[in-house]
């Protein structure tokens, strides 16, 4: 491992499909950056087979578009990659915004040197001036930090339906982000490509970026969490553009269309009980170094893992209770806190709104303020004003704020 020095630089990383009316924001942010020490590489790209697609030809014209902008971009050092004209599109079935990240990626640590800084961005994204100034000050006082997943604000539009969209999806991945904080666990982070960092030590140390369709960013952050050391608060945010998008199979714009027609079946207001037991287990980990005994999680487990005794195997392989509630942790890691909360709360019947609003009055009754309270006691995602979804919104911020910085 090589520390961030004064010398290190910043690489940063964007894929691009189908972005050229939006690419012109992100490229303004980063030519206002304070710190200049950076190259950004982008790469414009889509299958191969769009081109024969009539409904998909569209985004090959479009990348088009981009890539001549791009050629003629001189304010800023940019290496480009061409992945979008005739024969150098994505073949088979490697393909998606995993694919390119991945390529930028392992395309950086060709140039980079162990100690510099890869930067993940999305097109879409705007930032501060002092956006990557900030990033490097992090890892320069964190040496042995192994990424950075950097607080977002999804601004909003004049479209309503996407403005009720993306206020919704904001709500539950801070709700989601916040009760993970509050039970102590490892994976409380949100997974954002346009808001991750990492040294390329780290990178280089856990073989690279998987080349998954999407959810590249969760999967990437989850290895990085289980090497070391992942950070979560910096007072610059990033600003991911609010918008109805299928560029990619999941995530924030496929969720916006789905809840647009209205579907939010993938990402529901879980109940904090589940929360709890799963911090229950957590806490019954010591035990089972000593002993198998029953927890809340133990249906699922069994259900999931489906090889016997998972605690005897990872007894086996860690003689001392430390190393054995670390591998406890790696095995019910993110995905599985996540499949656990989707499978028990198909289980239950309450409501988004119930609760959310039980949570917020248990947890942060002091914080509520009459008006915050006179919205909660109406509260409808479907039904309140778009005034109001921002009011919780902006609150959850400053609860999942407030613990960043303290964790």
């Amino acid at each position: 491992m090589e520390k961030t020095s004064n010398s290190s630089k910043l690489y940063i990383a964007i894929p691009a499909m189908g972005e050229f009316h939006f690419i012109k924001v992100c490229l303004d942010s980063i030519k206002t950056q304070k710190f200049k020490n950076f190259e950004v590489y982008i790469c414009v790209n889509q299958p191969e087979e769009y081109w024969d697609l009539d409904d998909k030809k569209e985004i090959c014209e479009n990348n088009a578009s981009t890539i001549e902008l791009l050629k003629n971009e001189s304010e800023i050092p940019l290496k480009l990659f061409d992945k979008n004209s005739r024969n150098n599109g994505w073949q088979g079935k490697y393909f998606g915004v995993g694919a390119a990240r991945k390529f930028l990626m392992d395309e950086i640590i060709k140039d980079a040197s162990e100690n510099d800084i890869i930067v993940s961005l999305d097109a879409d994204t705007y930032f501060g001036e002092n956006y990557f100034q900030s990033i490097f000050d992090i890892f320069l006082e964190n040496p042995k930090t192994v990424g950075l997943s950097n607080p977002y604000y999804h601004p909003l539009t004049s479209d309503e339906n996407a403005n009720r969209a993306i206020l919704h999806y904001e709500i539950y991945m801070r709700y989601y982000a916040i009760n993970l904080w509050r039970i102590n666990s490892p994976y409380s982070f949100t997974a954002l490509g346009s808001a991750m960092a990492f040294p390329v030590w780290a990178y280089k140390a856990l073989g690279g970026l998987t080349a998954k369709k999407s959810g590249e960013d969760f999967y990437f952050l989850q290895k990085l969490r289980k090497y070391g050391t992942l950070l979560n608060w910096n007072k610059e945010k990033v600003y991911p553009a609010s918008r109805f998008s299928d560029r990619v199979f999941f995530g924030t714009g496929p969720a916006m269309i789905k809840g647009n027609n209205g579907d939010w079946e993938s990402y529901p207001i879980y109940d904090y009980h589940l929360f709890d037991k799963i911090s229950e287990t957590y806490q019954l980990f010591s035990k089972l170094f000593k002993e198998d005994i029953e927890t809340p999680m133990s249906e699922f487990i069994s259900q999931c893992f489906k090889e016997g005794n998972i605690w005897e195997a990872l007894r086996l392989n860690n003689k001392d209770e430390k190393h054995f509630v670390k591998a406890c942790h790696d095995k019910i890691d993110g995905l599985r806190i996540l499949q656990f909360l989707k499978s028990a709360q198909n289980k239950l019947e309450k409501k988004d709104e119930e609760n959310l609003v039980d949570f917020l009055k248990t947890f942060h009754s002091n914080s509520l303020n009459n008006e915050i309270i006179s919205v909660l006691d109406e509260f409808d995602f479907n039904k309140s004003s778009i005034t109001d979804l921002n009011k919780i919104r902006d609150l959850l911020i400053v609860f999942e704020e407030n613990t960043q910085k303290t964790k």
